[in-house]
């Protein structure tokens, strides 16, 4: 039997997790992470996407992206494809890296989008043993450029529109991004449609 054809709506963001095989690391050092990010330009130069929030761990990562172009499931094939060949021409590594396809979960509301990237965003401070105390501090990671107000140098990572919704809407009490993910807790009636992956 084949595998499901998956959803790609391309107006929607989906929150993507990929995870080391076995749970192994698949990135060891800050060349892999630079290199994951070459990836993701080589990618982008084929096919335009967006990202509003990311996050690299140890042994997976993170990505609310959207794709308005291209089905989602090539521009990760593309990603991961390239990401591995690198890895394992620098490692000399054989074998399976991922653990299996990507994790995608469709995020179609406002408040999804808030709570998804805070999630995203909080996964330094939530591990076992926490990876930084502070969120603004941990270098793999888009919050950096939201709490420093700075720009990224890749073209496909926006930070405009999170901190436009809390502008945007009404029932939102805190009046910053940052202040929205920092105050951001993960509870059972948050009413998630999906189940958010654990670390």
């Amino acid at each position: 039997m084949g595998r499901m054809r998956r959803i790609w709506q391309p107006e929607i963001y989906y929150h993507v997790t990929m995870r080391g095989n076995n749970r192994q690391n698949i990135f060891l050092n800050e060349g892999d992470v630079s290199l994951f990010f070459r990836a993701l330009q080589r990618t982008y130069k084929k096919s335009n996407f967006i990202i509003i929030a990311y996050c690299i761990m140890n042994n997976h990562y993170h990505l609310l992206i959207r794709s308005p172009e291209t089905p989602l499931s090539e521009v990760m094939l593309s990603i991961n494809k390239t990401y591995s060949e690198y890895f394992k021409r620098k490692y000399n590594y054989f074998g399976q890296l991922y653990e299996t396809r990507f994790f995608s979960s469709m995020v179609s509301d406002p408040i999804g989008l808030l709570n998804v990237s805070s999630y995203i965003h909080q996964n330094p401070l939530t591990t076992s043993k926490a990876m930084t105390n502070k969120m603004e501090y941990y270098p793999y990671s888009s919050f950096q450029y939201y709490f420093f107000d700075k720009k990224c140098d890749y073209p496909f990572v926006n930070t405009e529109l999170l901190p436009n919704l809390i502008k945007n809407y009404p029932d939102i009490k805190e009046r910053t991004y940052v202040t929205y993910c920092e105050n951001f807790r993960i509870k059972q009636d948050l009413h998630f449609d999906y189940e958010i992956p654990t670390n």
